[in-house]
């Protein structure tokens, strides 16, 4: 889904002209894509926040998600708009570059049919692949790409 909303003055500075990408903080595969994402990230597009810190749930409440029902990805565009589930995956890899937006080709899946694989996965991701007692701390290098 994507939906336009517009930029929140919490935000207004530190994640000014910034795509935010908000994920689930204590996800071992979450964790893994933030890093493969901000590896990629050659232009600095991203910043990131836990969806269960209190900036994310801040956004989450501000573009109108509630956080106790979202097991998903949330790509905000503040000011343009937010996608969750497969769309935020694509909309995530469109921004990373030439090589990777060739997922963009997904679209043509419609929505209907990408969202059940994307729950799945996300439904099992604890089980496959771990989980955190608590949300990554990012390094001293990484701190400015997290809000």
């Amino acid at each position: 889904m994507n939906k336009q909303i517009e930029i929140p003055s919490f935000l207004a500075k530190t994640a000014e002209n910034k795509k935010i990408i908000l994920f689930d903080g204590v996800c071992n595969l979450c964790d893994s894509a933030v890093q493969f994402i901000i590896k990629h990230d050659k232009k600095d597009v991203f910043r990131f926040t836990a969806l269960q810190s209190e900036i994310g749930k801040e956004i989450c409440k501000h573009i109108g998600v509630d956080t106790s029902k979202v097991d998903s990805v949330i790509f905000y565009e503040p000011g343009i708009a937010y996608y969750y589930k497969s769309g935020a995956a694509i909309a995530i890899a469109e921004n990373l570059g030439v090589f990777w937006s060739w997922f963009s080709i997904f679209k043509i899946i419609p929505i209907f049919l990408r969202d059940p694989l994307y729950n799945y996965i996300a439904k099992n991701r604890y089980k496959w692949y771990g989980k955190k007692e608590s949300c990554m701390i990012p390094t001293p290098e990484l701190n400015a790409k997290f809000l």
